[in-house]
């Protein structure tokens, strides 16, 4: 499914030392694909630095701190369907290019214009394409993704998106408050959900300790 959505084919794999990522079968697809395969250091959480921040702008963000179950499958592939445009077409950001320093001597970072992944993407395309390369991105998955900027209201989206969310915290919310109950203070973490649930903002400034790990 990843594969059949990326625009461009997948020519190496690198993830953490989790047998969810390395096992018999993912290793036998990848060699399949001829994909080169590596993986970060054991006990070197800061390897993955650049994926592990998207667990909270992007997963939890979305579909909070709620425990799911197959009752909820349905929502959430819907959902992370339309995170997926709204992420990576109308979602733009900065990039750090360098450090200066201010003029009391305190160092400062200088990011560049924001833009959206598919932005990024088609610059390296098209530089790759001017220096008479074939370019990373297929012309007409090229041509699919521009026709999907084209069409979709951002606004919509977002709008189905509050929608999924809502619902997914009707099904969601008691259960999780339940464990949480049961659990005691092991289950600290959840004190964001349960916040949520009793219609209190969180405020984002302490890690989980499932992150921590």
């Amino acid at each position: 499914l990843i594969e059949s959505r990326l625009p461009l084919r997948i020519r190496s794999y690198d993830s953490d030392n989790g047998s969810e990522f390395i096992n018999r079968d993912l290793i036998a697809w990848l060699h399949e694909r001829d994909i080169e395969q590596t993986r970060s250091r054991p006990y070197r959480k800061n390897d993955q630095a650049t994926v592990e921040s998207r667990n909270n702008h992007v997963v939890r963000r979305h579909a909070f701190y709620y425990r799911y179950t197959a009752d909820e499958l349905d929502l959430l592939n819907e959902l992370w369907e339309l995170v997926r445009v709204k992420a990576n077409l109308f979602t733009p950001s900065k990039k750090p290019i360098a450090r200066e320093s201010t003029r009391d001597g305190r160092p400062r970072r200088v990011y560049d214009r924001p833009r959206t992944p598919w932005e990024r993407l088609k610059e390296f395309d098209d530089q790759d394409r001017a220096a008479g390369g074939p370019g990373f991105i297929p012309d007409d998955k090229r041509e699919e993704i521009e026709r999907t900027l084209a069409t979709v209201n951002p606004a919509e989206l977002v709008r189905r998106i509050h929608d999924i969310q809502d619902r997914l915290e009707d099904m969601a919310a008691p259960r999780t408050a339940r464990l949480a109950r049961r659990s005691g203070p092991d289950m600290a973490y959840l004190n964001k959900t349960l916040a949520r649930i009793a219609g209190v903002e969180p405020e984002d400034n302490e890690t989980p300790p499932a992150d921590k790990d």
